[in-house]
């Protein structure tokens, strides 16, 4: 019976793989095997001991239901690995774990487990910026209202919005690239960090270990791996988290029944809405993401708890760490995935906008009139206080500014009924709007190559 939804309902498989059991029992034997690689370097162990132990340090050799049977007796999982390990090893069984202590073997088992999920995040997040780049050049220049305090501002592009999102998005790319080397870090001096079952060469064995599994070699460590390698990638995650939901929100209220700007695709066909309300198009996969995003944020408190342990250490973050950085990973990349999906197959009413535009009777047009009485002259907050008494003027009537401004001394002097018109033209007050999508759009899709 499955009982967690990442079972049965969220994720990917491939991914989730790198966080299952058998995933965690891969890479712990790939571990021991690179220890006794490294021994074999360093001429403590010969070639056909390390031969007979590669052999086996497979799951197929050393089965995870073994290692289950024996740590039902041992209470001890490590120890469970290693005898069952020896048991397939035969004579070459000497070696295993040779100078290790079980969380070398385990943090540096975690560390290519986290190299593993950056490389497929980091794929994700790829796709995922190429497809908000098809967004922001295909709506570069289409006008909408830009909203503040979810009231009308001043006109705006959906083009820079989604650049907007982009350049976040390539910042998150820019975040992971240089933390990933300090997150894919391993261990393996020993049970307090000194090396000392290591002999004289420890150092150099972590050091072969490290470089032959790909991962980054620490200079000090306790027995664990210090834990500000895990906040980096869990914070990480909660970031990227963020910003996707920051983008299916704003989709979310665009496709709101009195905006209709924009939202997430919906199969007429075949998809339902709702059991009872035949007409409605709800957004669901931008609320399911939404709602995972929230519970990737929330790993980052027991994450930081995790990083305060007692002396060298104690156990209190181990069992929390099997959900933080398991579930975190996985729901982190169904997000980044679902976010994909929903750019893709959003759509964009360019009429809607312009028609929501015109529902505010010109007063979002107010400050492009107040630059340019500037321009021509009058003093800024002097221009300002003629708009504002304009505006007010105009809801209070539920007129058109163009028509209180057309008949205010101040504004009908300076400029032609023609020169008025233009000045009401949204698309004549959209600024550099343009130029800042066409970089963002460069720079991402430069960043992606």
């Amino acid at each position: 019976m499955s009982f967690c939804p990442l079972d049965y309902r969220y994720g990917d498989k491939d991914f989730k793989h790198i966080w299952s059991e058998v995933g965690r029992h891969e890479r712990q034997l790939e571990v021991e095997r690179a220890l006794i690689w490294a021994h074999m370097q360093l001429g403590k162990v010969t070639k056909e001991d390390y031969d007979a132990v590669a052999a086996i340090a497979n799951p197929l050799s050393v089965t995870k239901e073994r290692v289950a049977e024996i740590e039902a007796e041992t209470r001890h999982d490590i120890m469970a690995l290693t005898k069952a390990m020896a048991e397939a090893a035969g004579d070459a069984g000497w070696c295993i774990h040779l100078g290790a202590t079980s969380n070398d073997i385990v943090d540096t088992a975690v560390a290519l487990q986290l190299r593993d999920s950056i490389t497929l995040l980091r794929d994700q997040l790829c796709q995922l910026i190429a497809v908000c780049a098809d967004v922001a050049e295909r709506e570069r220049d289409t006008v909408m209202l830009g909203r503040t305090h979810g009231q009308a501002a001043v006109p705006i592009t959906f083009g820079l919005k989604a650049a907007v999102w982009l350049d976040e998005l390539r910042r998150q790319l820019i975040r992971l690239d240089e933390a990933a080397p300090r997150i894919a870090v391993g261990k393996f001096l020993g049970a307090v960090g000194t090396g000392a079952a290591q002999g004289e060469n420890a150092r150099e064995l972590q050091r072969l270990i490290m470089t032959h599994l790909g991962l980054g070699v620490p200079l000090a460590t306790t027995q664990v791996v210090g834990r500000d390698r895990y906040i980096e990638y869990v914070s990480w995650l909660a970031n990227i988290a963020a910003s996707c939901e920051k983008i299916l929100q704003e989709i979310r209220n665009l496709q709101r029944s009195e905006l209709q700007e924009a939202g997430e695709g919906f199969d007429v066909k075949k998809q339902v809405g709702s059991s009872t309300m035949a007409h409605k198009k709800n957004p669901i996969k931008s609320e399911n993401a939404s709602g995972l995003a929230r519970i990737v944020r929330s790993m980052i408190i027991p994450t930081y708890e995790n990083a305060l342990l007692w002396h060298e250490r104690d156990l209190a973050n181990s069992s929390s760490e099997r959900f933080t950085l398991s579930h975190g990973s996985a729901l982190c990349e169904d997000v980044i995935v679902k976010t994909r999906q929903v750019l893709t197959n959003m759509w964009v009413d360019a009429e809607r906008c312009l028609e929501n535009i015109k529902s505010q009777r010109g007063l979002v047009m107010a400050e492009k009139v107040m630059m340019e009485l500037v321009d021509y002259g009058i003093p800024r907050d002097e221009a300002h206080e003629i708009l504002r008494a304009a505006s007010f003027e105009a809801v209070d009537k539920k007129i058109e500014l163009i028509d209180v401004c057309s008949r205010t001394p101040e504004i009908a002097a300076a400029f032609s009924a023609d020169e008025l018109d233009a000045m009401f033209d949204p698309m004549n007050h959209i600024g550099v709007a343009g130029e800042i999508v066409d970089e963002a759009v460069a720079l991402a899709r430069a960043a992606i190559k």
